[in-house]
């Protein structure tokens, strides 16, 4: 009989994931888990969390040997809980231990296309069908994926990983341990267009990109670089799939943005800020540190107060939102006889 699926996956007790992420243990130190579930579907063999305590009712039913949750939670744990200052924070720290990705073999591969000016680290892995430009740097222990394409000038920084069909166009220079997700492209041309004589003529994008260290980029996400200085991204910036970052933009370190942001050219946003998702940004304006903007939300002036920011119509029923829209073109109107 062949091994089940979770023969080889790793095993850990309460008592030492406790030790290992300084938790407090209630309930049997010894009950072991192969892995993670959601509290709904996990099996005794499973860890689950609770991060917010309105969902607190779904305990009771929950079959996994380990929840990690908050200390004002652990009374209603029915089994070992595993109790965390941060419940996400700790789970994601644990979840990581089930988490095997295959090791990438240093070398280059056989079908990869290495321009003789570049340097590659004997450590790191280039994976099929790359191609990596004149003058490039890949560092120790990097990884490019499958179908990769590197062009002139670029630096993929220690222990970074380009996970498959990345395009670092030119001049993109990318720190230590930064994660790209398939389809990235990052150094494609900025939006520079001048209008002459009435056709547009092309502004060159002389700039690069740089991104800092620990930073995750998503699938199709875009990054134009500069038109003559850089577009930057600081350190531990998170940035979802298919968002577009225009040329010149600055983000501070720690800032998360999640899927379809578009930010337009020259635009500074501050450190710690989180954008959601479908936001629009527009160029040459500030956000300063820690602004929040919600989701689908259009900023179109500088922010310089951190706080929680919206706009737009939130969702209602069609023939509500009709009867709102045609108030909505009245209010000048009516404003206006009111002053009379």
């Amino acid at each position: 009989m062949s091994p089940g699926p979770d023969a080889h996956r790793p095993q850990y007790t309460a008592g030492e994931l406790a030790d290992r992420f300084g938790l407090e243990v209630r309930g049997d130190a010894a009950t072991t888990v192969t892995g993670v579930a959601t509290i709904a579907d996990a099996a005794p063999d499973r860890l689950t969390f609770l991060s917010n305590s309105k969902y607190r009712a779904a305990l009771a039913a929950t079959r996994a040997g380990i929840v990690v949750l908050a200390a004002g939670d652990a009374e209603a744990a029915p089994g070992t809980a595993l109790v965390a200052r941060d419940p996400y924070s700790a789970y994601a720290r644990i979840a990581a231990l089930f988490e095997t990705l295959p090791s990438a073999p240093p070398g280059i591969h056989p079908s990869a296309v290495v321009d003789a000016s570049a340097s590659i680290d004997p450590t790191a892995s280039i994976g099929p069908h790359v191609s990596i430009g004149a003058r490039s740097v890949v560092h120790a222990g990097a990884t490019i994926g499958p179908g990769c394409v590197i062009g002139d000038d670029c630096i993929v920084g220690e222990g970074t990983r380009l996970v498959a069909r990345v395009t670092l166009v030119t001049r993109a220079r990318l720190g230590a341990r930064v994660l790209v997700h398939p389809g990235a492209v990052l150094g494609a041309d900025g939006f520079g267009i001048a209008m002459e004589k009435g056709t547009w003529l092309k502004v060159p994008q002389l700039g690069g990109v740089v991104v800092g260290d620990d930073c995750e980029i998503g699938a199709n996400t875009t990054i134009d670089r500069g038109a003559i200085d850089d577009t930057v991204l600081e350190e531990d910036v998170r940035l979802d799939n298919q968002i577009q970052i225009g040329h010149n933009v600055r983000v501070g370190a720690h800032t998360a943005m999640a899927g379809c942001v578009a930010v337009a050219g020259s635009t500074r946003i501050g450190r710690y800020c989180l954008i959601g998702g479908g936001a629009g940004i527009v160029g040459h304006i500030e956000l300063c540190d820690r602004v929040v903007v919600t989701a689908m939300s259009l900023v179109t002036h500088s922010i310089r107060e951190p706080g929680e920011y919206s706009s737009g119509t939130p969702l209602m029923d069609n023939r509500a939102w009709r009867r709102a829209a045609a108030r909505f073109r009245q209010l000048d109107r009516l404003f206006r006889s009111r002053r009379d």
